[in-house]
């Protein structure tokens, strides 16, 4: 009986494999707006009703696409962030950075599932928010050790954005000061954007050596977060 189970469950997994290549391959040729369950069975050579013992309805379809991809992205930002474990700070959070870019760059259309225009008629269930906090998250545990280490130099913070950097710091980045908190949400946020201009095409004919702008960029950010320089 055991064998006949594992060989269901190697099934079940193959065929799962199938079904969010084959999505994926129509979010690169139509856009997640045009994913459907029958349009990806009809290409499996699948019936709709086998199709949906695996995923129900798109939006369940759409919401595994979104986590595997939001855990590849922070799979590679991890492993960057380890592999420079015993650098300064400063050098480990510019290889997360790259990291994200070059990840953002090899799975452009996984990238602009998460970090692109919403999905007509999707919102993202509650499942999504731990895959898609593991980037960010290693960009804090690097801050967090520097501030516990030879300390950061605290940005500036306007009294009047104190309170929700407080709320923020409670949130997600309990032990920092709300300074710095602050200034990693705009830092996360320039970062995506640096991303994002230069897949959806705004640096075309602007910025030829986009790769040591956003270099300079992360370095920027960096500082701006309090990282000592060396």
């Amino acid at each position: 009986m055991s064998t006949v189970r594992g060989a269901r469950e190697r099934a079940r997994i193959e065929v799962t494999a199938a079904i969010k290549d084959e999505a994926r391959r129509m979010l690169a040729a139509e856009g997640a707006a045009k994913l459907s369950l029958r349009a990806v069975a009809r290409e499996l050579g699948m019936v709709s009703s086998a199709l949906y013992r695996y995923f129900p309805s798109r939006d369940e379809l759409l919401t595994a696409l979104i986590v595997d991809a939001y855990d590849s992205v922070g799979a590679a930002a991890e492993r960057a962030e380890a592999a420079a474990r015993a650098d300064p700070p400063r050098a480990r959070w510019l290889a997360i950075c790259e990291a994200f870019r070059s990840w953002a760059l090899a799975h452009p259309h996984e990238y602009a599932l998460i970090y692109g225009s919403p999905v007509p008629g999707y919102s993202a269930p509650l499942d999504t928010v731990g895959p898609a906090s593991r980037v960010g998250n290693t960009l804090i545990a690097v801050v967090r050790t520097a501030y516990e280490g030879r300390g950061l130099a605290l940005p500036p913070l306007p009294d009047s954005l104190r309170p929700e950097a407080v709320r923020m710091t409670a949130d997600f980045a309990e032990g920092l000061p709300p300074e710095v908190t602050a200034a990693l949400v705009v830092a996360w946020a320039q970062l995506a954007g640096m991303v994002s201009f230069e897949l959806f095409g705004q640096f075309n004919r602007v910025v030829e050596d986009r790769a040591g702008l956003f270099t300079h960029v992360a370095g920027q950010l960096a500082q701006g977060v309090g990282l000592p320089a060396v």
